[in-house]
Formats: C-alpha cells, sequence, structure tokens
C-alpha cells in the first residue's frame, strides 16, 4: 500500500509541475510599484492585490518585490512619490485612484500603469479609448457619476419623507461635476431639493457642517473617500443630527452610516492585480481593454436606521448585499 502509494503522489507532482510552472514565473524578479491616496498597504483592497498576485503566481520575496508609496489626506505629496517609484525602475506602476494616475503619468509615460480604480476614464482624459486605450496606461474605471442617480433612488426608497439633501463634492475632482449634472436631473423626479456644498479637502470638512444646518438638510449623500478621522466626523455630525446619509465606500456603513452602493474596491484591487500579470508576462498597456466593474454592493446598517427611526423595506433589504445588525 505504501508504495502504492507514493507512486501516486509522484504521478500527481509530475501532472502538476507543468502548471506549477506556467503560474509562476521561474528565473526573473518583477518589481511593481503601487501609488496609493486612499489606502495604507495594509488595508483591505491593496491586501486584495497582493493576495491575487500570489495566487497568479507573483510571491513577494521569491519573484516578486513591490515598493508601497501613499499618502493618506494632508498635503499633496503624489507627485514626489511617484517620482521615487519611477526611479525604482518598477516594471509597472498600479495607482489607485484618479489623483494617484494622474501623478504617476505626470512621472512617466513608458513604465506600464494599471488603475486600480478610476472614474470615467475617458472623461478624465486618463486613456483615449476603453477599448483601445493606447499609451502605457490601462486598468479599472467605473462611471462613478452615472450611479448618482441609482444612489439618490436608493436613499428615497429608504428614507421617504426627506427631501433636502446635502450633497457634499469637491471641484477639483473632474467627475464630482457630471455628478452634480446626473443628480439635478434625477433629484426633481425623487421630489429633492439638492443643497450642493463643496468640500474641498480628504481630511476636513470645512464650513460643511454649518452649511448644513443653516440649510435645514434631512439626509446627507457624500461622493467623498475621506480619511479616517474625518470619516468619524461626518458619522457623528449626521447621527447626532439624525440624518439618513448615503456613501460610496461601505467603510461608512460600518462605521455606522446609513447605506453605501458602489462596486468593491478589493475587487477593483484584484482585478488590477491581473492586469498586472498579464504586463509581467509581455502584454501592452495600450493593447489591454479597459474593464469596468460588473458587480454594485448595496451594504445597509439596521442599527443605524433603527436609531433614526427608518424601517428600511423588504423589498430594499432583499437586494441588500451586506445588512449590518
Amino acid at each position: 500500500m505504501q508504495r502504492i502509494g507514493l507512486a501516486v503522489i509522484l504521478a500527481l507532482s509530475l501532472i502538476r509541475a507543468p502548471l506549477a510552472a506556467e503560474e509562476q514565473p521561474a528565473g526573473k524578479l518583477s518589481r511593481i510599484g503601487v501609488l496609493m491616496n486612499l489606502y495604507p498597504p495594509d488595508a483591505h483592497p491593496p491586501q486584495a492585490l497582493r493576495q491575487r498576485l500570489r495566487d497568479l503566481g507573483y510571491v513577494e520575496g521569491q519573484n516578486l518585490v513591490i515598493d508601497w508609496r501613499y499618502q493618506l489626506g494632508g498635503s499633496n505629496r503624489l507627485p514626489a512619490l511617484a517620482a521615487e517609484l519611477v526611479r525604482l525602475k518598477p516594471d509597472v506602476i498600479v495607482a489607485d485612484v484618479t489623483v494617484a494616475i494622474r501623478a504617476a503619468m505626470q512621472a512617466t509615460s513608458t513604465i506600464p500603469i494599471v488603475m486600480a480604480s478610476s472614474a470615467d476614464a475617458v472623461g478624465g482624459g486618463l486613456v483615449t479609448s476603453l477599448g483601445r486605450p493606447g499609451g502605457n496606461v490601462t486598468g479599472v474605471t467605473t462611471m462613478l457619476a452615472e450611479m448618482s442617480a441609482k444612489r439618490l433612488q436608493l436613499l428615497k426608497e429608504v428614507a421617504p419623507n426627506v427631501s433636502r439633501v446635502a450633497v457634499l463634492w469637491d471641484p477639483a475632482i473632474p467627475w464630482h461635476r457630471a455628478l452634480l449634472k446626473e443628480i439635478e436631473a434625477t433629484a426633481p423626479t425623487l421630489r429633492l431639493q439638492p443643497v450642493v456644498i463643496a468640500v474641498r479637502s480628504r481630511d476636513d470638512f470645512g464650513d460643511a457642517f454649518s452649511e448644513m444646518t443653516k440649510g435645514r438638510v434631512d439626509a446627507v449623500f457624500v461622493s467623498h473617500t475621506m480619511t479616517p478621522s474625518a470619516r468619524g466626523q461626518i458619522i457623528d455630525f449626521t447621527a447626532k443630527n439624525r440624518l439618513p446619509t448615503m456613501f460610496m465606500d461601505r467603510d461608512y456603513v460600518a462605521a455606522g452610516g446609513l447605506m453605501s452602493y458602489a462596486s468593491n474596491f478589493s475587487e477593483e484591487f484584484r482585478h488590477a492585480a491581473e492586469y498586472v500579470a498579464k504586463i509581467l508576462k509581455g502584454a501592452r498597456p495600450g493593447d489591454l481593454p479597459v474593464e469596468q466593474p460588473t458587480k454594485f454592493e448595496l451594504v445597509i446598517n439596521l442599527k443605524t436606521a433603527k436609531a433614526l427611526g427608518l424601517t428600511i423595506p423588504q423589498s430594499v433589504l432583499l437586494r441588500a448585499d451586506q445588512v449590518i445588525e
């Protein structure tokens, strides 16, 4: 029996050997740089990038080096961080959002750049087309402005009595102007009046809270990804003032916000890893079509809904991907 078992193990190892060789490139050390504006390296999305690369045969300490550069609010160091990465001569640079992608593009026109999550890559001038992006940039894009109408509809379904909605936006973010157009077109059909309030920093809401109070808003629509400290501020303010909220990041809902509707950032980073693997194997970024997420997640915090005196309709609960109780 021992001889038979040994023979089976040997046979299986011979079968798996070609697969392992195909999955894990041998004899070459690949180097990628990761430039981030939203996350530290230990956050879930960048860790999803690392794990997916490992699944594809690229393992740190064996055939892969990852150089992480990131900022979390404060002064804009992205151009300097991008220049640092370029000096390290990586095979590929992964950038998390549009502002980081632009910084990488300004730093190099030759090193391939993979977008982990961009907003309207064509409209924002990051690529010339989705089908054949050209140049040295490809990756994942989300039509975030077009999602605004759906997010507003969901907010009205859950909180049907709201009428004045604070819409927080950043004039420096190109796609936010398209977001406002979408909201202004959709709001009247939902009997909503947008109260537009500019927020120009990821770690400081400025006068937004006082403007919401003066504007007598009864709901808040947030399209920013703020720093953790600022995220806590908006959660505390809306809880204290009993304001239903709609976010574009599930982390806000886990922290106490009412609901979010967006693509899954971790999935987008996993998708970015697949682009990286193709480029490391010789594909040209300009020939790899830019792709959009196929799934959007609705996350609802029932504890927050109860505190606000809201009963989430069963029709909405059935559509939720996650319900926090």
